[in-house]
């Protein structure tokens, strides 16, 4: 089972500290060494929204209405469980703190 584990921007300005980065670096090692990880990456603030109505298709900029709402990075993993992609989740945010997190699962090849 893939998931796709989205974690959306800070609140906070502040520039994460060297602790995080041993620690994120040690369980991004882990969960590519056991095969789970996939894919890993930040994504940039800004993008924009394509809406289609009928044969029109409309392109603004975005996509979201509050940088908050913003999803800041990603990582798709394959565990054997949605316990499991949790499980990995609750991790992740333990290392990085307070903030929000969403998980889904990824349908398909």
């Amino acid at each position: 089972m893939r998931y796709l584990m989205m974690s959306k921007a800070s609140d906070t300005d502040t520039a994460p500290d060297e602790k995080l980065y041993v620690e994120m670096g040690k369980f991004i090692e882990e969960l590519t060494a056991t095969g789970a990880l996939l894919a890993t990456g930040g994504l940039e603030p800004s993008g924009v929204v394509m809406t289609s109505r009928g044969d029109e298709i409309t392109v603004t900029d975005g996509p979201f209405a509050e940088a908050k709402e913003a999803v800041a990075g990603f990582a798709l993993v394959e565990v054997r469980s949605k316990e499991e992609a949790i499980e990995l989740g609750r991790r992740f945010r333990k290392i990085v703190g307070d903030g929000e997190s969403v998980i889904q699962q990824v349908f398909g090849p």
